[in-house]
């Protein structure tokens, strides 16, 4: 699933307030680190903050990406914003434009 621009134009400006949800260390992308990614996308939009260069951060966007079956909605410096709708449609708290 790909998201339109619309669509991450519009998470970007609901992610701008949140603080970063999980940290990426030295270590990078572990088994841990996407787990707790997982666990973090309950709320459906995270910020994963990076400690590393700009390859290690794109890296890094894609790698938990794919681990959590989540898209990446923005890329900024040293964050990462992930989104990843609820499974149930009654249960999804952010609705994308169309």
């Amino acid at each position: 699933m790909s998201l339109p621009t619309s669509a991450k134009r519009h998470l970007r400006s609901l992610a701008h307030h949140l603080d970063p949800a999980v940290r990426v260390g030295g270590a990078g992308v572990t088994a841990a680190v996407i787990h707790q990614v997982d666990m973090a996308l309950a709320r459906e939009l995270i910020k994963v903050r990076v400690d590393g260069d700009r390859t290690e951060v794109a890296a890094a966007a894609t790698a938990l990406a794919e681990g959590a079956r989540a898209e990446v909605a923005q890329v900024i410096g040293k964050v990462i914003v992930l989104f990843r709708p609820a499974a149930k449609r009654d249960q999804r708290k952010i609705i994308l434009p169309e």
